[in-house]
């Protein structure tokens, strides 16, 4: 489990900087925006590879129960990630009316995709995981929001609605499918 969390805290110490504008633009000053993008992205991979190593020992340890979700979280955990891989291919999509209403989607999804894997999901290695993406992603919503960034700006239904909603379908049934081979747990027994 201490692997798991040395991953979360690498992970999201580097994801927290870029809230932190000032000390941000500090290191952007020394290290050149090259030298920050390259340094962001290893200690990123590295906090990655760490959660899903850490992950994948604390599983093969077996699982700490903390309470026993009811049947019927695993399927609305499920319905709740349709939206969150929509909302996921918006963050890259063209400007649209998903995008504009929901201002950041990319935050917007990993949301989703937490609180659908905490609803499923009563062990404590889970609700570290999961619960920590949920809480930074609150975190930077609200640091979003104080310095003033408004996101992506209102627009009619368009190209990247269709792309959004295209890729974000083709990606939760892809899902569905192939969780159990993926990720080792299949989603319905």
């Amino acid at each position: 489990m201490s692997i798991l969390i040395l991953g979360l805290a690498v992970f999201f110490a580097v994801h927290t900087l870029t809230t932190l504008r000032a000390r941000r633009a500090g290191l952007i000053d020394r290290l050149g925006e090259t030298g920050y993008k390259a340094g962001y992205s290893i200690a990123s991979a590295i906090g990655l590879a760490l959660i899903v190593y850490g992950f994948g020992a604390y599983r093969a340890a077996g699982y700490v129960p903390v309470w026993e979700p009811p049947t019927g979280m695993r399927h609305a955990a499920s319905l709740l990630m349709w939206p969150a891989f929509v909302a996921l291919a918006a963050a890259y999509s063209p400007a649209g009316l998903i995008k504009g209403k929901l201002k950041h989607p990319m935050l917007v999804g990993v949301k989703a995709w937490a609180l659908a894997h905490l609803l499923a999901n009563g062990d404590l290695g889970s609700m570290i995981l999961f619960g920590s993406f949920l809480g930074w992603a609150v975190y930077d919503r609200i640091a979003v929001k104080r310095r003033g960034d408004l996101g992506a700006p209102p627009a009619p239904f368009g190209k990247g609605d269709v792309i959004a909603l295209a890729v974000g379908t083709v990606a939760f049934l892809a899902m569905l499918k192939l969780h159990g081979w993926l990720i080792g747990v299949s989603i319905f027994g």
